[in-house]
């Protein structure tokens, strides 16, 4: 996904709990299945759509949740160790803004549904963490409250933009009874995050370190809490706007086409000693 969809993604997606009778289309099954198996395979997990399976929550624990109508769900599986958990929170919320993307809502569930083991696939050594509601919601859902910047984070005074950004990019991350228990710390271009102590506070960290990520603008993340990010160099692209004017007195602009769906105009980015008019 292109980054300004990312995080318009992030700032659209809310927990939502209830949906009416409407199966997935296949067009989007078809994207987010194979957007499942591309994360499997980076994060060594094995996370499952699983459709039309309503009997995990028909139960009282999920009226309890306040859930209804779900029929489809993703199952956060994977093989046991120390980083299953903040993986799961990191890949299962790259699928869950992927998953908005196509107009579908979420909401991660931990507790308040039913195990059903004809379901999805767990093999040898491996657990189910969690699951993750998906369809198409009732409402969009509502935003949560959050924390002050300053509670959630350790910074020399005047923190570079990208910093800060990160930091509010967290906060738009779901957590447990919406704890928000994570803190960040910068040393350097260095951030290190740390879960607190809570209910699910490790896949909280995983969710806010993805997060943190899209708003930083890109790094690197080391598994662990603390687990530390190196950010990004940032890139400078520079072009140009060509036009020229039409017999009928309009204009004709010069596009470049970047895949099935990109368009922008004539750019490069800037190498060596370029200046930007060089590298236009």
């Amino acid at each position: 996904m292109e980054q300004a969809n990312l995080l318009q993604a992030m700032k659209d997606r809310h927990s939502v709990r209830s949906y009416p009778e409407k199966p997935i289309d296949p067009q989007s099954v078809q994207l987010l299945r194979a957007f499942i198996d591309s994360c499997n395979r980076e994060s060594g997990l094995h996370m499952q759509l699983v459709l039309n399976e309503p009997n995990a929550f028909s139960g009282l624990m999920a009226h309890y949740g306040k859930f209804s109508g779900v029929q489809n769900y993703i199952a956060v599986v994977g093989k046991k160790g120390s980083e299953l958990e903040e993986k799961s929170g990191y890949f299962g919320e790259k699928v869950v803004l992927y998953a908005q993307s196509l107009g579908l809502n979420t909401c991660w569930v931990a507790m308040t549904y039913s195990k059903i083991k004809t379901a999805f696939q767990i093999d040898a050594g491996e657990k189910l963490c969690l699951v993750i509601s998906i369809g198409y919601g009732q409402t969009q859902g509502v935003p949560h409250q959050s924390k002050p910047r300053e509670s959630v984070m350790k910074a020399v005074s005047n923190p570079p933009a990208w910093f800060l950004q990160g930091i509010d990019a967290a906060l738009l991350a779901p957590t447990a009874m919406n704890q928000q228990k994570f803190t960040f710390s910068l040393q350097g271009n260095t951030v290190s995050a740390k879960a607190g102590i809570g209910f699910y506070s490790k896949i909280d960290l995983g969710i806010a370190k993805y997060h943190f990520e899209i708003g930083a603008h890109g790094g690197v993340w080391t598994w662990g809490s603390p687990g530390s990010f190196e950010k990004a160099a940032e890139e400078k692209s520079c072009g140009a706007v060509i036009w020229r004017r039409e017999p009928d007195g309009g204009h004709a602009y010069l596009l470049a086409q970047h895949g099935a769906s990109h368009w922008s105009c004539p750019k490069g980015h800037v190498e060596g000693q370029e200046t930007e008019l060089e590298t236009a």
